[in-house]
């Protein structure tokens, strides 16, 4: 049968006249198997190119979800990292709390709490890392600490809380506002003094404002001295208690008198440019027994 010959006869129409083919049963097979072969290749490519048309949509879609999961992480890592920032905000505000009452005075209160990685910058830390999975464990690990850290933290609110309540004198007597705005030229520190060019320590911080710039009491006290004090010019000092002292140079003018009991935020005062001074500021000096401290260590606002 694929050895016989067949004969095709094609008609012209209108014509009348035709052609004739004369071909092999094994031509004809082959034609039809050839058929059947592009056919069943088309199929095959046809589904081919549906389940890679699924892939690549499935991919892309994977792609976005990853995008915005990262999206997400990196949202919630700022999150975390402000939470930081304030948790410290707080932590340094205990400290000035309990060195105002008094609490802990070995220091106690400055040793870090355990946990290591919660105490470090978490942008630096965690935010380079691009393993979504490792981030995302770092995250959950961060925010457990930070959870013990802030449950440390309202222990300690408490603490203070309760003796802030058994020690309010010592609250109200103890240095703890700016006595006057404007910005700090000079702080409590070694420098060289520009009168002298020698190196000296600065016992107090300069908070440089305009002359007449108002000048208050930043906590109650009695005033123990005003008037003029050598290279301090118009001064005043006040008595907190039997152990903390502040005084208050270069005044332009004295708004109390020597004996009055004054309280936190009373008008003592106008910033001036009276004895040895570069400049209108105010000197600003907080003693401890007689001996500076640094002022800033009381300021709470």
């Amino acid at each position: 049968m694929l050895f016989r010959k067949y004969q095709i006869v094609v008609f012209k129409d209108k014509q009348g006249t035709c052609k004739k083919f004369q071909v092999r049963g094994w031509f004809i097979a082959s034609l039809f198997l050839l058929m059947i072969g592009l056919t069943a290749g088309n199929v095959l490519l046809w589904e081919k190119y549906s389940n890679h048309a699924r892939l690549e949509k499935g991919l892309t879609l994977a792609e976005k979800t990853v995008q915005e999961q990262k999206t997400q992480l990196l949202s919630l890592s700022q999150k975390i990292s402000s939470l930081q920032s304030n948790l410290d905000r707080i932590r340094d505000f205990d400290s000035k709390l309990r060195v105002m009452i008094n609490l802990d005075q070995d220091g106690s209160q400055a040793t870090a709490p355990q946990g290591g990685p919660a105490n470090e910058n978490f942008s630096k830390g965690y935010l380079p890392l691009y393993r979504q999975e490792l981030l995302a464990r770092k995250m959950h690990e961060f925010l457990r600490q930070l959870n013990v850290e802030a449950r440390l933290e309202e222990v300690k609110q408490q603490e203070i809380m309760h003796t802030l309540r058994s020690n309010q004198n010592i609250l109200e007597a103890t240095p703890s506002i700016w006595p006057t705005s404007g910005w700090v030229t000079s702080g409590f520190a070694w420098r060289t003094s520009p009168f002298t060019g020698k190196r000296e320590f600065h016992k107090g911080i300069d908070i440089s404002s305009p002359r007449g710039t108002p000048v208050y009491a930043p906590a109650r006290g009695s005033v123990s001295f005003t008037g003029r004090d050598g290279a301090y010019g118009l001064s005043i000092r006040l008595k907190h208690n039997t152990s903390l002292t502040t005084r208050f140079a270069h005044l332009h003018r004295i708004a109390v008198k020597s004996g009055k009991t004054v309280t936190r935020g009373e008008l003592i005062g106008y910033v001036g440019n009276t004895g040895r001074s570069t400049g209108p500021h105010l000197h600003y000096e907080v003693r401890l027994n007689g001996v500076p401290v640094n002022p800033k260590r009381y300021i709470l606002n």
